[in-house]
C-alpha cells in the first residue's frame, strides 16, 4: 500500500469526524460570515424556470432545477418496499393506490428538499374518520404527513389531512371536497445524528396546503406512528420519499422534488443516491481480503452500510448505484464486483487514481 494510499486512509476516519462535527452550523451562517456585505464577488443565485401553478382541471409544470417523481407516464422512478416494481396503477396520467399493493417509494433517496405532491381522494364518499380517503407522504420513509379526505369528516385533529400524523394538527383545516384535487407544498430538513447515533438537530417540517400555511417548520420529535411516539432512531442522511396504501383508492400527480440547499443539476447529479435498503444490502455485508491489501470489514445497520478498513472505526458508505458505494465526506469510492451468479464476490476502493483491491469476499 501506497504512502499516499496510507493519508488517505487516515483521512477517511478524521474528515468524516470533522465534518459530523460541523453538521450542526447552518449553510447560510458560514456564508454570511464569508463575504462582506453587498459584496459583488459573491457568486450569484442560478436562474431557475419556476413553472407554472396546477389548477383543479391540470396539473402545473415543475421548476426547471426540480427532479421528477412522477409526471403521469409511468412509475419508473417508484418501487414497492422491499425494491420490487410497484404495483399501483397508472391511469389518465394519475397514480392510484391499489389495495394490498402495499407502500411506494422513490428510487432515489432525498435529505433536505422542497417536495410537491398532487392528490385526490375518492368521489364516492364511503367510511369515517381515519377510514375515509386516507393516505400519507412519508418524509425519509419515516416522517409522515397525513393525507385524508377531511372535508366534513371529524377526526382526531392530528390525524387529519395535513397534520405530521400524532404529532401536530395543521393550523387550520385547508380541505377541498372528495375528488377535487388538493397540493401539498412541503419543506422538510432531515435529523442530524452524530457517530454514536445521538440526534443533534431535529428534522423540521413546514407544509401548505392548498397554498394555505398549515405547519409553521415544526419540529419533528421522532419517527411518525399509530398510538406511539417513538424516539428518533439514526438512518442515512438521504432516504426515499413514500406513498402509503391504506386501502383506499386515492390519486396522485405532479409530484417532483428540489434538493436542498438549490445546487446546478450537473453539480446535484454527483451526489445522487439510490436507496436499497433492508435485505437488499445485506449480500454486500461481510469480510474482503485480496493479497497486499488490508482487511475489509462491510456491517448493515438496518438501512445503512459501513466500512471498516486499515484500522479505521466502520464508516457509513453510501449508493450511486447497485455496485458503486461511495463515502460522503472525503473522496472514496466503493466499486462491488459480481460473479456470473449475480452475487457479490469482491471489492476495489477507489480514491482518484489509487486503488485498494480487487479485494475478494471471503467464505
Amino acid at each position: 500500500m501506497t504512502k499516499r494510499l496510507a493519508c488517505i486512509l487516515v483521512a477517511f476516519s478524521f474528515l468524516t469526524g470533522l465534518y459530523l462535527q460541523a453538521a450542526g452550523e447552518d449553510d447560510g451562517a458560514k456564508a454570511a460570515r464569508q463575504f462582506r456585505i453587498h459584496d459583488p464577488a459573491r457568486p450569484r443565485p442560478p436562474i431557475v424556470d419556476p413553472g407554472s401553478a396546477s389548477t383543479p382541471q391540470q396539473p402545473g409544470k415543475p421548476p426547471s432545477d426540480a427532479v421528477i417523481l412522477f409526471d403521469g407516464r409511468d412509475v419508473s422512478n417508484w418501487r414497492a418496499m422491499d425494491g420490487s416494481p410497484a404495483k399501483w396503477v397508472i391511469k389518465d396520467g394519475v397514480m392510484e393506490s391499489v389495495k394490498g399493493s402495499g407502500y411506494v417509494r422513490t428510487l432515489q433517496a432525498f435529505g433536505d428538499c422542497q417536495l410537491h405532491v398532487e392528490w385526490a381522494t375518492p368521489a364516492k364518499v364511503e367510511g369515517k374518520s381515519q377510514g375515509r380517503g386516507n393516505s400519507g407522504v412519508f418524509l425519509m420513509n419515516t416522517y409522515e404527513v397525513q393525507v385524508l379526505d377531511s372535508f366534513n369528516n371529524d377526526t382526531y385533529p392530528d390525524g387529519q389531512a395535513s397534520a405530521v400524523y400524532g404529532q401536530y394538527p395543521p393550523q387550520v383545516n385547508a380541505s377541498r371536497g372528495p375528488a377535487e384535487w388538493q397540493t401539498y407544498d412541503i419543506v422538510f430538513h432531515r435529523p442530524h445524528f452524530d457517530e454514536e447515533g445521538k440526534v443533534v438537530r431535529s428534522a423540521r417540517v413546514t407544509v401548505l396546503h392548498n397554498g394555505v400555511l398549515v405547519q409553521d417548520n415544526v419540529e419533528i420529535v421522532g419517527p411518525t406512528t399509530w398510538m406511539n411516539r417513538p424516539p428518533y432512531r439514526p438512518h442515512p442522511d438521504k432516504m426515499p420519499l413514500a406513498l402509503q396504501d391504506h386501502g383506499n383508492p386515492v390519486r396522485f400527480r405532479n409530484i417532483w422534488v428540489r434538493e436542498l440547499p438549490a445546487r446546478p443539476a450537473a453539480e446535484r447529479a454527483k451526489d445522487t443516491e439510490v436507496f436499497l435498503g433492508g435485505a437488499l444490502l445485506e449480500p454486500y455485508v461481510g469480510e474482503y481480503q485480496g493479497e497486499g491489501t488490508p482487511l475489509i470489514t462491510v456491517t448493515r445497520d438496518r438501512d445503512q452500510l459501513f466500512a471498516t478498513f486499515a484500522g479505521n472505526p466502520a464508516r457509513p458508505i453510501f449508493a450511486h448505484s447497485e455496485n458503486q458505494f461511495f463515502s460522503k465526506y472525503i473522496g472514496i469510492e466503493f466499486e462491488f464486483q459480481r460473479g456470473a451468479n449475480g452475487r457479490v464476490e469482491g471489492v476495489i476502493i477507489k480514491h482518484g487514481e489509487d486503488r485498494i483491491g480487487p479485494a475478494k469476499k471471503q467464505k
